[in-house]
């Protein structure tokens, strides 16, 4: 029995959802807790300290996007306390080499 109203039908009209939140953060980092949304204090010498270690480089050892990379670099994101140490690690470097937090 055809119903001419059958969901199953309808599913290409409906507007799919490709970011989580206000900030438009794309779901897949949002998903993997890599990101957090608000903006951050927080700067970082990660450009400087990879050397020639390109971002794709950089990303695939350690199991993250390139634009995660880009976005940390540029200050736009800051990494789980998790990353940040993983990318001290990779980055022969002290975790305070790598990211700075302004006094006061």
């Amino acid at each position: 029995m055809d119903r001419p109203h059958d969901r199953r039908g309808l599913r290409h009209l409906r507007p799919r959802r490709r970011h989580c939140g206000a900030h438009h953060v794309p779901r897949r980092l949002a998903e993997r807790g890599e990101l957090m949304v608000k903006p951050t204090q927080i700067t970082n010498n990660i450009r400087a300290l990879r050397g020639e270690l390109t971002q794709a480089d950089l990303a695939r050892e350690l199991g993250v996007s390139r634009q995660t990379i880009i976005a940390i670099e540029q200050g736009k994101y800051s990494p789980t306390l998790e990353l940040a140490f993983r990318l001290a690690r990779v980055l022969g470097a002290p975790l305070d080499e790598v990211f700075q937090y302004p006094e006061g």
